[in-house]
């Protein structure tokens, strides 16, 4: 979690979507889908494409934001 924040702190479009994931599971913090969308976003904007399917996932099941097909179509 430290290396992750720390990376994602610097802009590491990798590690912002690796702490969303671990923010979307609950993995050594508090389980938070806002959290994990504000993270995974950050990575997905920068291009990182896990990220942006992972971001059309969260569109598509409402976790962490409204759920939206048109924006998880714009992801996907």
């Amino acid at each position: 979690m430290r290396l992750y924040r720390l990376a994602a702190d610097q802009r590491h479009a990798a590690a912002q979507d690796g702490l969303g994931r671990l923010f979307a599971l609950g993995q050594g913090v508090p389980q938070d889908y806002a959290e994990a969308f504000r993270w995974t976003r950050l990575g997905a904007e920068q291009g990182y494409v896990v990220g942006q399917h992972r971001l059309g996932a969260m569109y598509v099941a409402g976790r962490g934001v409204p759920q939206d097909d048109a924006e998880a179509f714009h992801w996907f």
